[in-house]
């Protein structure tokens, strides 16, 4: 009887060790990861969300999901001037909240002074209260010389306003090329939203233009601005236009030690390599989580006839990538027409991307 009530109680101390262990593995799981739950109370930043209007529903939106917002001035769409003004005027009124990076027409390329103009206009913004200074496609997709060559980003001209930039460590965001996709037919995109988008504005669609710079031109171009500028704080917009390979950016990553990325826009390419080799692209982002921005590029503009379809819009883009970032969840993607498992990864990773590594843009220059 003794004998049998010893093994019970040993029995039950080691069940009773089991579950404590148990417990504590749960603890630490819970502890070192965020859940959907967690969406709201986790500070986060979107660094490539274009607010184009002063109406302040867009940034109470924003704040009342716990979102700082870096809005990129762009020279394309509205005016420059008056991208300018809101961002001075959003800047003043959400200072914790709103950055923004200013950004130059290259209307006046061709004449003699363009550069110290540039400078100038880069000076203005800053004194505004610019985190940075965004470039667009435009160079090397549209700009063309006196002789009607196209112009890409490392073309000399360029030299003093980079130079510039670079010897005052003024942060610049790049969206230079295009994703892959826009040198492939409409049927053979990966993604069906650079599928509409094309369809919309051919004139950006390369496949249907032969004559344009080349996919690779495109990188090539920006690399070779990168290499004789390797001081410039600069973040590659919509993962650096190398969406299709994570191989392909850490070759970059670590070629550029001071280039970071943003995954805006670009989140289904992502998405669509973890389907392909998850493991791989988890630890993309683990080894690369310093180097990594978290934005979406949605614009908001005062012409908006639903200011509620565009909210509609951005929380659910925002949740989408929170579930596929923070968790290991299935769930579908329309632009993929795909399940895709969530990548879970840690928190501390979570913070950087989605916040920490955003600092520099409310830091002043």
């Amino acid at each position: 009887m003794k004998r049998q009530l010893k093994k019970w109680k040993l029995v039950v101390a080691a069940t009773s060790m089991i579950m404590t262990i148990g417990l504590l593995i749960a603890c630490q799981e819970k502890t070192a990861y965020y859940t959907v739950n967690d969406f709201e109370s986790v500070p986060k930043t979107d660094v490539h969300l274009h607010i184009d209007t002063q109406n302040p529903i867009y940034m109470e939106f924003a704040s009342k999901h716990n979102f700082r917002v870096v809005s990129p001035n762009v020279d394309a769409g509205t005016s420059i001037d008056d991208q300018f003004s809101v961002s001075e005027t959003t800047k003043k009124e959400w200072p914790d909240q709103y950055a923004f990076l200013g950004t130059f027409s290259v209307e006046s390329f061709n004449d003699s002074n363009f550069a110290d103009n540039t400078i100038d206009r880069i000076e203005q913004c800053l004194i505004a209260g610019a985190s940075g200074i965004k470039i667009w496609k435009n160079i090397g997709m549209e700009l063309k010389d006196t002789k009607g060559q196209f112009v890409m980003i490392d073309n000399p001209i360029f030299d003093p306003i980079f130079n510039y930039l670079e010897v005052n460590k003024i942060p610049v965001m790049g969206h230079l090329g295009e994703p892959l996709d826009c040198w492939l037919p409409l049927e053979e995109m990966i993604n069906t939203e650079n599928r509409r988008y094309y369809e919309n504005h051919p004139q950006y669609h390369m496949y249907m233009h032969p004559e344009s710079p080349s996919y690779d031109d495109q990188i090539n171009a920006r690399d070779n601005r990168l290499r004789n500028n390797p001081d410039l704080l600069f973040t590659g917009a919509h993962i650096a236009s190398l969406e299709w390979s994570v191989d392909e950016v850490a070759k970059r990553l670590d070629e550029f030690p001071n280039m970071n990325i943003d995954l805006s826009a670009r989140m289904t390419h992502i998405q669509y390599q973890s389907v392909d080799d998850y493991e791989k692209v988890k630890n993309f982002f683990i080894k690369y989580q310093d180097r990594i921005l978290y934005g979406t590029d949605i614009t908001i503009n005062a012409n908006q006839a639903n200011p509620n379809e565009v909210l509609q819009r951005l929380q659910e883009s925002w949740k989408s990538h929170w579930i596929y970032l923070v968790t290991d969840s299935t769930q579908h993607i329309k632009s993929m027409q795909q399940n895709v498992k969530g990548l879970k990864l840690p928190k501390e990773v979570i913070d950087k991307i989605y916040n920490n590594n955003a600092d520099r843009f409310f830091e002043s220059i």
